[in-house]
């Protein structure tokens, strides 16, 4: 019986330890405002879901990490400081795409840069 009860322990440590050897894939979004002036509503929008920051100020920067679970392309729209709308197409996530994106935005453009590993 103590065999078995040990046998029984060992095992379920080892299924604890593979379990918490399992990471999370995630794209770190870095979101920075290059122009002189405020950004409003910038709204990024990816495959399964959205993120959105209220203002950014100039200069500043924000950072967020999202997980796509579908393929598809992000939207990136924003207000720029004269109150207009501006919408501009991004780089393509897939599922379970990792890595890093740089999104500048100044009050007329918006530029991605993404270095993404699909594992």
């Amino acid at each position: 019986m103590a065999k078995a009860c040990a046998k029984a322990s060992v095992a379920l440590l080892t299924l604890l330890l593979l379990a918490g050897c399992s990471r999370s894939r995630v794209i770190k979004v870095n979101v920075i405002n290059n122009s002189p002036d405020t950004i409003s509503n910038i709204i990024i929008d990816y495959p399964s879901a959205t993120f959105g920051i209220h203002l950014l100020a100039a200069g500043k920067a924000f950072q967020y990490a999202i997980k796509p679970t579908e393929n598809g392309a992000l939207k990136i729209e924003f207000t720029n400081a004269q109150g207009k709308t501006k919408r501009f197409p991004g780089p393509a996530v897939r599922k379970d795409d990792e890595g890093t994106m740089e999104i500048r935005l100044t009050q007329d453009a918006a530029v991605a840069d993404a270095k993404l590993q699909h594992t």
